[in-house]
């Protein structure tokens, strides 16, 4: 009986507990302090150009705290599936050891010594109830610190509600000022390039975004940043915008159409940013693209940016590497629906759509050897 015992009491031996790496609440407060510091960035911002820029990392920030929301949070949804299954398989466990004990205050006396119980028969019995009782004990005790997980994960994904609803409020008002703040400057450099006037007849007259293209190439821009040479960025430019290549460069989609740039999916109101110090040669709607921005980093290459809601700048500024050209489209997700989102790992995440074209002159270039992401 003590074999038969023994053995039941290792089926019911729990495993270690699985150890949750990166909870809710250890993402919600890296997001909460990158919001914070960017935040206090503002109030320190003076000048437009410093505004910019401040508005500029709070809204990343965001994005960035975001991404790593969401991750935290799927994590967490994986461990409490982990847990129920252990809680599951636990309670048949239980079951089946509560019946071992059941089954041996009535066990018939061949497994005992027949006729009224001994000495003998009292220690076994004894030593039996001796092993089993610590392991209840053991069981107990991972059933309390599970429970106190469970309690703490659901914790952290009301706090992850609240942080989001804060800092909602804040990259909203940033990204308002910011459209003002682009606005009011006045110390960025200007490039004498065509007329708002005479790229809108031309916009208007072209048939394909290859042609545009053409038409701005006839007039080169000096390099935007002298003191770099944009070829050395060969394989090492940020992508724009936080998001997802979705289809890379002369990759069919569902309807068979190959288009030579890349489409990036991203976040609705995700920012947009030059990848290289740039002139702006172009911006506002274009064919079927919706609003563009063609940014000319030097020696005649073109960045094609399409599919932006809002566009910031003027033709013929000259901006620097980072400075946010515009804002997608969409709308922003309520964080009581992005944590549910989140958890289940389905919802509208990345619902808007970037493409990307480089150009040099009339040569379409493939982006997939210029930006890192792309090449990953």
């Amino acid at each position: 009986m003590l074999r038969r015992a023994g053995l039941i009491l290792s089926m019911i031996c729990l495993a270690a507990p699985l150890r949750a790496e990166d909870d809710a609440a250890t993402q919600a407060r890296a997001a909460s302090a990158a919001l914070k510091t960017s935040i206090a960035g503002l109030k320190a911002a003076t000048s437009a150009k410093d505004r910019v820029a401040a508005l500029t990392t709070t809204i990343e920030a965001y994005e960035a705290g975001l991404s790593s929301l969401r991750t935290g949070l799927r994590r967490v949804t994986f461990r409490e599936e982990a847990m129920q299954r252990q809680f599951d398989a636990k309670r048949d466990r239980i079951q089946q050891l509560l019946g071992v004990l059941s089954a041996m205050e009535a066990t018939p006396t061949p497994f005992l010594l027949a006729g009224p119980e001994s000495p003998l028969d009292s220690i076994r019995s004894g030593m039996i109830v001796a092993d089993v009782t610590p392991a209840l004990q053991a069981e107990a005790e991972a059933l309390r610190k599970q429970l106190k997980e469970v309690a703490d994960l659901q914790a952290s994904q009301l706090a992850a509600v609240t942080i989001l609803r804060s800092g909602l409020v804040a990259v909203q008002d940033a990204r308002t000022t910011l459209s003002q703040a682009i606005s009011d400057r006045t110390d960025l450099p200007k490039r004498i390039t065509e007329s708002p006037a005479e790229l809108k007849q031309v916009a208007l007259s072209v048939k394909t975004l290859g042609a545009f293209a053409d038409a701005l190439g006839d007039r080169r821009m000096a390099p935007a940043d002298p003191t770099k040479d944009f070829t050395t960025a060969k394989g090492s430019l940020p992508l724009p915008v936080q998001g997802t290549i979705l289809r890379h460069a002369n990759e069919a989609d569902a309807a068979g159409i190959r288009r030579p740039g890349l489409i990036i999916a991203t976040r609705p109101r995700a920012l947009v940013t030059t990848p290289w110090a740039a002139t702006i040669r172009y911006r506002g709607p274009l064919l079927d693209y919706g609003n563009v921005i063609i940014l000319e980093p030097g020696d005649g290459y073109l960045l094609v940016l399409a599919g932006l809601d809002v566009v910031y700048g003027n033709v013929g500024d000259v901006i620097a590497a980072g400075t946010p050209v515009g804002l997608m489209g969409g709308k922003d997700a309520d964080p009581a629906e992005f944590v549910v989102n989140a958890e289940n790992g389905g919802g509208a995440d990345r619902t808007e759509t970037l493409y990307m074209e480089l150009r040099q002159g009339s040569k379409l270039i493939n982006p997939e050897e210029w930006f890192a992401k792309a090449r990953e």
